[in-house]
């Protein structure tokens, strides 16, 4: 009895905290009231297992007048948010200003905020209803985005193709012709994927852009890029830059031309400037304290010499304050 005891209160404990991750819409959005929530089974775990998926939820909210179905996954970090984002995504969807990450779909909308890919189906809610619900998201991340997804040219891209690829699941599903052994994830590699329209109306163009942690790995990885067959390559700085054939060339070399990886100091002052200031303040203080003692010898003269006026005043002798000699002449 005592081990089906410690047996149920473990499948209790379970139960418990599978219901507590779970809870990530609110009683109320606005005048809409919550109906019971359900978790979502997901098809492609291998890729959402790589972008970092934590836990899912949906829900229908109904009012008198209308009702709406809400639905989240929350990720790891806002990058597997961003990849998760850019896969759900339609192809025909229109920018939205619910959020930097939002666009508006044919049935709603959907975005990613922080951690979590929110989608919206039946009606898409105002910023002031979304507003206090993004407030009370549990366990929400807002980390930056990674910058390179700055660096896809804009250009001719063809609107909602982009893709982050965050590893082998990842790069297999959206540019398979690239393998996961050239990428060198383990490197600490992660890359971002584009499709264009080409200039002269010929095949469309995939441009993919390898970040890496250091200029010197990135180096070592476009020449082993460089030996796919057709590959046109190019690095800048941590970047790569690559273009896989069919690929109208003129559009090709646009696009790497576009690609330029610029440096960014997150410090106010470089090396030589920090030892140049410290030198300049070593300088600046000695001669504030030669001032100082400057300043200590004249008080001290002017009191020795108001001195010496008192001794006068008040009938002092002048040797006083003469020097004492010590007889030593043989006498």
């Amino acid at each position: 009895m005592k081990g089906m005891s410690l047996r149920a209160t473990g499948v209790l404990l379970v139960i418990l905290a599978a219901s507590a991750q779970a809870a990530i819409w609110p009683d109320r959005i606005a005048d809409f009231e919550r109906k019971p929530a359900t978790s979502l089974s997901v098809s492609d775990r291998a890729l959402y297992g790589e972008f970092g998926l934590e836990t899912t939820e949906q829900a229908d909210y109904v009012s008198p007048t209308a009702k709406f179905t809400a639905t989240a996954w929350r990720m790891r970090d806002s990058t597997g948010a961003l990849a998760l984002f850019e896969f759900r995504r339609p192809a025909g969807a229109k920018p939205s200003k619910l959020a930097k990450l939002a666009v508006t779909t044919d049935d709603g909308v959907i975005l990613a905020y922080g951690n979590y890919v929110l989608q919206f189906t039946g009606r898409a809610p105002t910023v002031a209803e979304l507003t206090p619900t993004l407030e009370t998201l549990p366990r929400l991340e807002q980390s930056q985005l990674p910058a390179l997804i700055t660096y896809i040219p804009a250009e001719g891209l063809i609107p909602n193709s982009e893709r982050y690829v965050l590893g082998p699941v990842s790069l297999e599903r959206f540019e398979p012709r690239i393998a996961p052994s050239l990428a060198a994830f383990h490197m600490g590699a992660e890359g971002q994927l584009g499709r264009y329209s080409s200039l002269s109306g010929g095949p469309e163009t995939q441009l993919a852009v390898f970040s890496y942690p250091t200029p010197s790995m990135a180096r070592e990885r476009a020449d082993a890029f460089s030996k796919i067959a057709g590959a046109m390559v190019k690095r800048t700085g941590s970047l790569v830059a690559i273009v896989l054939p069919p690929a109208d060339p003129d559009t090709a070399e646009r696009l790497l031309a576009k690609v330029n990886h610029q440096i960014s100091l997150t410090f106010n002052e470089t090396p030589k400037e920090q030892k140049a200031k410290g030198f300049l303040g070593m300088v600046n203080n000695a001669i504030i304290f030669s001032f100082i003692m400057m300043g200590f010898c004249l008080v001290a003269g002017i009191a020795l010499g108001g001195l010496t006026v008192l001794r006068r005043k008040f009938g002092r002798p002048e040797d006083q304050g003469a020097m004492i000699t010590l007889g030593l002449d043989g006498k």
